[in-house]
């Protein structure tokens, strides 16, 4: 394997002029510099970030902890954590905990262990003790689209509030008053249930785990009922996108016999026909806040919490307002 030293008797150089130079401080001479970086690239030297990470206290790695790494959302917003942390010289290490307090915990301190400089976490549970070893190691903590209560950490979401209460008007300006909900987890879900409650309406809630499959289940269980929602609202694309083909499957027609929205857009929406209304989430602008304000929280400063605004899309699958509504 190259060493350093390597490098700097092949360039005629000392060890700690190298050292300068891969570092990003000034050489003697730019001349000097070339020679240098010429070494590197002929004996294919990499530093050793292990070695580098115990002389500075910084491995220039962020970690970041979603709820499911297949779903769309999170991987938009994983993409664009990424390429503003390449932009300023960190790398990313990502993990799913599939909604799971326990898989969280068991990342949180794995990435800890790796002496990440920071992590930013889109929490399964709101329950702060899940994130103590974070705050007892003093290690800089952003989180991402849920906010955990008795915690002072920075938050980075986007508020869904207007817009669901824009979804409620429209709905019954479409003449629905059966609303049935399907919600996330309890503790996951709970915010976007309460602001979606505000808006009027009385809806009938079905919990799922944010996967396509158990929204398919909750809009079975909806429409099995004896009073019938007139409409459906997936408080996740994916559950939502799980609805729409329970709906499917049944022969119901949307919007004529059963009303759809989703929170969450996704590119083939707009394509299906009816196209969904959705509460449009700003995902990439999420994920390049929440890593600026990591950033800076890891360079000393104290970033404010981050408040991004959703919007309601209305596309014609909750059908057309009625003049007596």
């Amino acid at each position: 394997m190259t060493t350093i030293k390597d490098v700097a008797q092949h360039a005629g150089v000392s060890t700690a002029t190298v050292s300068r130079v891969l570092n990003g401080h000034a050489a003697p001479t730019p001349r000097t510099r070339a020679r240098v970086l010429a070494a590197v690239d002929e004996l294919g030297y990499r530093p050793n970030a292990l070695a580098r990470s115990l002389r500075t206290t910084s491995t220039r790695t962020l970690g970041l902890i979603v709820g499911d790494l297949a779903n769309p959302f999170f991987a938009e917003v994983a993409r664009a954590v990424e390429e503003e942390a390449r932009a300023h010289g960190f790398c990313v290490v990502v993990a799913g905990t599939d909604e799971s307090a326990d898989r969280q915990a068991a990342h949180v301190r794995t990435l800890l262990d790796r002496r990440v400089d920071g992590l930013l976490v889109c929490p399964a549970t709101d329950d702060p003790d899940r994130l103590a070893e974070v705050a007892a190691r003093g290690v800089p903590l952003v989180l991402l689209d849920r906010a955990v209560r008795g915690t002072t950490c920075p938050v980075v979401r986007a508020d869904g509030a207007r817009a669901l209460a824009d979804l409620a008007d429209a709905l019954r300006s479409a003449g629905h008053r059966r609303v049935g909900v399907i919600a996330g987890p309890a503790g996951a879900g709970r915010e976007r249930l309460e602001q979606f409650a505000r808006g009027g309406l009385e809806p009938v809630v079905v919990h799922g785990d944010l996967r396509r499959d158990s929204g398919a289940r909750a809009a079975a269980d909806l429409l099995d009922r004896p009073d019938r929602p007139t409409a459906l609202v997936a408080m996740d694309d994916l559950m939502g996108l799980g609805a729409l083909e329970e709906l499917r499957r049944r022969g119901l027609r949307v919007p004529a016999d059963v009303g759809l929205a989703v929170y969450g857009d996704q590119p083939w929406f707009p394509l299906l026909d009816p196209p969904i209304t959705v509460v449009a989430q700003p995902t990439a602008e999420l994920g390049r806040e929440a890593a600026r304000s990591l950033l800076a929280l890891v360079a000393g400063e104290r970033p404010a919490d981050v408040r991004l605004t959703a919007r309601l899309v209305a596309r014609g699958s909750c059908g057309e307002a009625t003049g007596a509504a």
